[in-house]
């Protein structure tokens, strides 16, 4: 899935209702994190809730693995990976989350903690690329 397509998902649904419990389904879907890896050097500083992102670099792309201890925070990783995940360290530096985010209706949506959250997420992914280039 893009990002394209999960617009368009979130076009079909209702209400915020429907699109919280779309986002949560979302980060069901995600592959448990490894608790080796539930440690300092992965934690993403700035968020409310506990945040786990771990890089692996591939082929000159990078994929994210990351968990959260909260719900709708691990379906905004899962959207945050379909955002960035499986791109180069430059394409990742060119992307504009925020409008993404803004397109989505996330930004309205969220509480300021969690949009905070959402942005140390997006830093924490940066910084993760900036090295590689």
């Amino acid at each position: 899935m893009n990002i394209d397509e999960l617009n368009e998902n979130f076009k079909l649904l209702d209400n915020w209702e429907d699109k919280y419990r779309y986002i949560i389904d979302l980060g069901e879907k995600l592959p448990k994190l490894d608790e080796n890896y539930k440690i300092e050097k992965w934690q993403v500083s700035g968020c409310q809730s506990q945040v786990w992102l771990v890089p692996s670099y591939q082929n000159g792309k990078l994929v994210f693995l990351g968990d959260s201890d909260a719900m709708i925070v691990r379906g905004l990783i899962a959207i945050v990976s379909i955002l960035f995940n499986d791109k180069s360290p430059k394409e990742i530096l060119s992307i504009n989350a925020l409008d993404a985010f803004s397109l989505l209706g996330l930004e309205e949506h969220l509480s300021p903690s969690r949009r905070n959250g959402l942005e140390a997420m997006i830093e924490k992914i940066r910084s993760y690329a900036q090295p590689l280039i």
